[in-house]
């Protein structure tokens, strides 16, 4: 389990395609890899990956074809920066909310509108996810914790402050970049155990944020 609070930016120092729907990455990460050994889990941009080995800073991991088709680490090259975040310490703070590391889909950078102490920043949220974002609710874009200011019907966007954007790849991330998005696991929890009647509420929610995005917008 994570936190969604990155611990440092990384580098891919290579990205190779194994030939069997898979690839391996390798990643430097001088922090994550100080006490990182064999089978530890790291998070790279949100996903939860699995230690190979590590030698001098640099830490490998597979990645397999499910988690590139539903995520975007598919996308990264040598030299593309990483968030990363070793598996929390049981006792440890939990500074941002519960993420799990498991990708729920991939969202896209709309547009960034900046501020005199910070910038607000909209997502395209795909279909599937958009029953789960609720304004001041937790979501994980490429592994940063982050509450929602505002959602719409296939949008929401959020406030991140000067740290947030110098310290993770959401300070480079510009109109049109895909991010990974992991929304909140007890949302699902939630929807699971009500079944069949989540999705008569979610029918019924699902029109009152319409009806109130159609009001904003007249």
């Amino acid at each position: 389990m994570f936190t969604g609070i990155v611990e440092e930016l990384g580098e891919v120092v290579a990205a190779t395609d194994t030939g069997r729907d898979s690839a391996l990455l390798a990643i430097r990460g001088a922090v994550v890899t100080a006490d990182a050994g064999h089978g530890d889990s790291i998070a790279v941009n949100g996903v939860c990956l699995t230690v190979v080995e590590v030698d001098a800073g640099v830490f490998t991991a597979d990645v397999m074809g499910e988690t590139l088709r539903r995520s975007a680490l598919g996308a990264l090259r040598p030299g593309s920066r990483v968030n990363l975040e070793r598996a929390m310490a049981l006792g440890g703070r939990l500074g941002g909310h519960i993420v799990q590391g498991h990708v729920d889909g991939v969202g896209e950078v709309l547009r960034r509108e900046p501020a005199e102490k910070w910038e607000t920043v909209t997502f395209r949220l795909p279909d599937a996810l958009a029953r789960y974002v609720v304004e001041k609710g937790s979501i994980t874009v490429d592994g940063v914790s982050l509450t929602v200011a505002a959602v719409g019907a296939d949008w929401f966007s959020v406030g991140l402050i000067p740290t947030t954007q110098e310290l993770t790849t959401l300070g480079l991330r510009q109109p049109g970049d895909p991010v990974n998005l992991e929304v909140d696991v007890l949302a699902k929890y939630v929807e699971r155990l009500l079944g069949p009647r989540a999705d008569d509420t979610a029918a019924a929610l699902a029109a009152a944020r319409a009806a109130l995005v159609k009001d904003n917008e007249a």
